[in-house]
């Protein structure tokens, strides 16, 4: 290659830099206009950088040399650019982080365009004069696939995200810092004392360290893969001896909590099961479905035992059954549905009792206190409304900007729990409707809630894959796990159930903060990323950057996490082997 495609390159590297600087720096960049809004992420303005690099180059050639087809190009792209603007119309660019937005209007759409048509002549005149026989287009795409797989570029991003985030890595390295004097000056207390030779022995007292027993931590500890779906919901037997879980393959699967092993699987619903729940007295299961039904079956025999039907129709609501629950006394049972519908229904009898009408949509979910006396349901609708069992009319309604996807009633019965479209948790007084905080952390709906026995902490999951738990006394995140809805605690509290995209199901376990994580990052690299195999490369890179940001040494500096974190390369790093790498010219 001759010195002046090595100069020309150079200039393209360096505009591809300076396009990742400017990235990092600006954050989320876009383009609004009739047509809608496009995000533009980083490799969109990497290629930006490297075409203004080979414009600057293609300047350079043209002047030293004083060729005219430099000008010609121009003159092409600007014509071109023109074009672009009259077909598509008024456009904005918008950069929120930095608060920058302006119009583009057909100059600087010409502007743009000389500048594409001098960086075309400027690849060219490389191309020239490195005897390469390549196409401008496709030497942008061999260096977009190059960045791409930079993996030091990947971490730098993963550590913006995180400072974007707003995680406080500073605390963090100051924690580190104290520790670090602290096993320092533990280091000095725990060396001998050597008395004088010309005196008598002293017997020194016996230094003891008070030692601290370490943190315990939430860890997945087991994956079962048993379904071929999405699982939607998810019940643990009253002695947290067993579980149930529901899914889109049709099926509701009985599992031992202890082993992971699959006991038995309940067939008969004719679509996707949306509910699962299991009586108080652990002997009857129910599942609700799209296809309208509520069905019942006798656990201990795995006998079928009926469908609960409303008035003479065959089915149970009007729509699909989207929440059951039943009642701590297991007297009555509560579905919702899509038919803006709660119907109470005889525990034992499974007959129905009453129907309390008042949503106007879809009513997503139902929760009761555990006195049996007060009943919550969320709606589409926006509101979430509150009912006297007892005489089924409405105590509160409480209305809000965003839908409630999910609803739950603490322990003491003294609080209610939303978590909603717009990724917010707010905490009411279940008794007088009264807001009594809300917690933030997610950056997505928050689609199932779970609360600890002991009424201290709650899980939250989001359709983003991030599973919190939260301290509910201090509004503190305690951990962050990554996993799906829905989420359940044990009755003992020591076991988190979450489902996966992948319609698995994973086991997590409170254990000591410095034992050895279990290797749970195993299998395909989609089941590693937790997407589908077939999810384009956007989700797949989002679902790689998300667990990076809870796996990544940089953030939780342990042993297991950098294992963790070299699974988490391996899955992305096969992805990007099986679907970004071109396949050969059969030719």
């Amino acid at each position: 290659m001759k010195s002046t495609s090595q100069t020309g390159a150079a200039f393209i590297v360096g505009g591809s830099i300076a396009g990742a600087g400017i990235s990092s720096t600006v954050g989320g960049i876009g383009i609004v206009g009739g047509f809608g809004g496009v995000g533009i992420g980083v490799t969109p303005v990497v290629a930006a950088g490297a075409v203004a690099g080979a414009a600057v180059y293609g300047a350079f050639q043209g002047i030293t040399e004083g060729d005219t087809a430099a000008y010609g190009a121009m003159g092409i792209g600007a014509v071109g650019g023109v074009g672009v603007a009259s077909v598509v119309g008024g456009m904005g660019f918008v950069a929120p982080k930095i608060g920058l937005a302006f119009g583009i209007g057909v100059v600087p759409m010409a502007g743009i365009g000389a500048v594409v048509g001098l960086a075309a002549y400027g690849i060219a005149k490389i191309l020239d004069e490195s005897q390469v026989k390549e196409t401008p287009f496709e030497v942008f795409g061999r260096m977009e696939e190059k960045v791409l797989q930079m993996d030091y570029y990947s971490a730098a991003l993963i550590e913006l995200d995180l400072f974007l985030c707003g995680d406080d890595l500073h605390q963090k390295f100051a924690a580190w810092e104290i520790e670090d004097e602290l096993k320092a000056l533990k280091a000095k207390v725990k060396k001998p004392v050597v008395p004088p030779q010309s005196q008598p022995p002293k017997i020194e007292p016996k230094i003891i360290l008070q030692t601290t027993k370490n943190p315990e931590t939430w860890r997945c500890v087991q994956t079962l893969k048993g379904h071929s779906a999405a699982v939607n919901a998810l019940a643990i037997s009253p002695d947290g001896q067993t579980f149930i879980s529901g899914s889109n393959d049709k099926t509701v699967c009985l599992w031992d909590l202890n082993t992971g092993k699959c006991l038995y699987t309940f067939y008969g619903q004719a679509e996707a099961v949306l509910s699962v729940a299991i009586s108080p007295n652990g002997k009857q299961i129910i599942s609700g479905c799209v296809d309208r039904k509520i069905s019942s079956w006798q656990l201990d025999t795995k006998e079928y035992l009926r469908t609960f039907s409303y008035l003479n129709s065959p089915y149970s609501h009007n729509g699909f059954v989207t929440s059951l629950t039943y009642s701590l006394d297991g007297r009555i049972i509560a579905s919702a549905s899509t038919d803006k519908t709660i119907r109470i229904w005889g525990g034992y009898t499974r007959k129905h009792k009453l129907t309390l009408n008042g949503h106007t949509d879809t009513v997503y979910a139902v929760a009761m206190s555990p006195n049996c006396q007060i009943l919550v349901s969320s709606s589409k609708d926006k509101t979430i409304r509150i009912w006297d069992l007892e005489t089924g009319r409405e105590r509160c309604i409480l209305t809000q900007d965003s839908a409630a996807k999910t609803v739950i009633i603490s322990p003491d019965g003294e609080t209610l729990i939303s978590g909603s479209k717009d990724s917010t948790i707010k905490l009411w007084n279940l008794h007088t409707g009264e807001l009594s905080c809300t917690l933030t952390g997610h950056t997505r709906a928050v689609l199932s809630l779970a609360i600890h026995p002991d009424g201290k902490t709650l899980a939250s999951s989001s359709s983003d894959g991030v599973i919190k738990l939260w301290n509910l006394q201090t509004g503190e995140v305690i951990q962050t796990l990554t996993g799906f809805s829905p989420v359940a605690f044990s009755p003992d509290g020591k076991t988190l159930l979450s489902s996966a995209r992948t319609g698995a199901i994973k086991i997590w376990r409170q254990v000591q903060s410095d034992e050895k994580q279990p290797d749970f990052l195993s299998g395909k690299w989609w089941e590693v990323l937790g997407v589908d195999e077939d999810a384009n490369s956007e989700n797949v890179r989002s679902a790689y950057l998300r667990l990076a940001r809870l796996y990544h040494p940089d953030v939780n500096r342990t042993a297991s996490n950098k294992a963790s974190m070299q699974a988490i390369n391996r899955a992305y790093q096969q992805y990007k082997i099986q679907n970004l790498t071109p396949n050969p010219s059969p030719y």
